[in-house]
Formats: C-alpha cells, sequence, structure tokens
C-alpha cells in the first residue's frame, strides 16, 4: 500500500486550482471537463480537489465542509520550502489569510502558517534537519 491521494472537498475546483498555482506555485496537473474534479503537480503524493457536489455524490454530504470563516479543520497540508520567508508572503500577496508568520523550531525547522482560499490550514516549512 501507499499514500497516493489527498483530496479537499470545495465550493470551485477551478478557482481552488487557480488559488493554489499562484499561492505557491502548483501546476494543474488535470482538471476533469466538467469541472468537477481536478488535481495539482505537487510531486509523489497528488493533492486533489473535488466539489462538494462530487462530495454529496460519493459520501452522501456527511463530511464537515471546509469554511474559511470557521475554525479549520484538525488538518493540515504541509509544503517544504528552501525559503519559507518568502513562500509566506507569496501566499498572502496571492490571498492566503496569516495564521502564523514564519518562525524557527527548536529542532531548527522555519514554520509559517496560512489558510487558502477554501479554509484549509496550509503548514510551509523547510526541509526537516534542513
Amino acid at each position: 500500500m501507499k499514500f497516493a491521494y489527498t483530496i479537499v472537498y470545495v465550493n470551485s475546483v477551478p478557482d481552488t486550482l487557480n488559488f493554489y498555482q499562484k499561492a505557491f506555485g502548483f501546476d494543474t496537473r488535470y482538471l476533469h471537463e466538467s469541472g468537477e474534479y481536478g488535481e495539482l503537480e505537487t510531486g509523489a503524493t497528488v493533492l486533489a480537489f473535488a466539489s462538494h457536489a462530487m462530495g454529496e455524490m460519493n459520501l452522501g454530504g456527511r463530511y464537515q465542509k471546509t469554511d474559511p470563516d470557521a475554525l479549520p479543520l484538525g488538518v493540515e497540508l504541509a509544503f517544504v520550502t528552501e525559503d519559507v520567508s518568502a513562500a509566506y508572503t507569496k501566499a498572502i500577496s496571492a490571498g492566503a489569510v496569516a495564521i502564523k508568520e514564519p518562525m524557527q523550531k527548536p529542532w531548527g525547522q522555519t514554520v509559517a502558517y496560512v489558510r487558502s482560499q477554501e479554509g484549509s490550514l496550509i503548514e510551509l516549512c523547510s526541509p526537516v534537519g534542513g
């Protein structure tokens, strides 16, 4: 078994893909012609988005929807970068909401937090041990 996908259900898949490209530099890998499902080029594990309509079809709507106006879910997406400060500034300028400015952790890693337009919690971090 291997970890292949993280799928986040959102209001607008095309808008979300566009935001992640502007804020974090991820290109669209795939967008279904219906606009109900799309994937980003993120490396070995695929970050994908599906519409709430698909959430209704797949799960009968039985899940907690992301909501940028509520507290974030207890899950974060972590993106590794060599320059956390630059990534943080870029994300904020693209419309991400600042949560915590870049800070150095006791183990030497630099970490910052933002929320994406659909409400996901995003960690921007340097490589562990780097």
